[in-house]
């Protein structure tokens, strides 16, 4: 199965960049699972300075509505989330309803500048 995302962190040090790691993820689920009360992102070592999110283009085009397939980035504090519109307004939801209810982890509030 392709991963449908994969997540970079990445850190700056004297002015070079580096890349900690990639992680493919296979769905969704897998996303809100790691930015989870308790899931992978209180892990995220201090130096990293920036996570980019990239969703991969659908398998097939979207023919009726094409816009929804145009690449877009949103910008949540030093997370950035790249892919077809469809995919990051639909996330953009899911994260807005995830926090609404406690459940993102402190870690990742803080890294999107919503938490104390």
């Amino acid at each position: 199965m392709k991963p449908i995302l994969t997540v970079e962190f990445k850190a700056t040090q004297n002015g070079q960049d580096f890349y900690e790691e990639s992680v493919p993820l296979q769905s969704p689920e897998e996303l809100f699972e790691f930015v989870a009360v308790d899931g992978g992102c209180d892990n995220i070592p201090d130096e990293v300075d920036e996570i980019q999110m990239l969703f991969m283009a659908p398998e097939h085009a979207n023919k009726q509505n094409p816009i929804a397939d145009k690449q877009v980035t949103l910008e949540l504090g030093m997370v950035y989330i790249t892919g077809p519109l469809s995919e990051i307004v639909q996330t953009a939801e899911q994260l807005l309803d995830k926090a609404g209810r406690g459940e993102l982890s402190e870690s990742f509030l803080k890294v999107i500048n919503a938490g104390t």
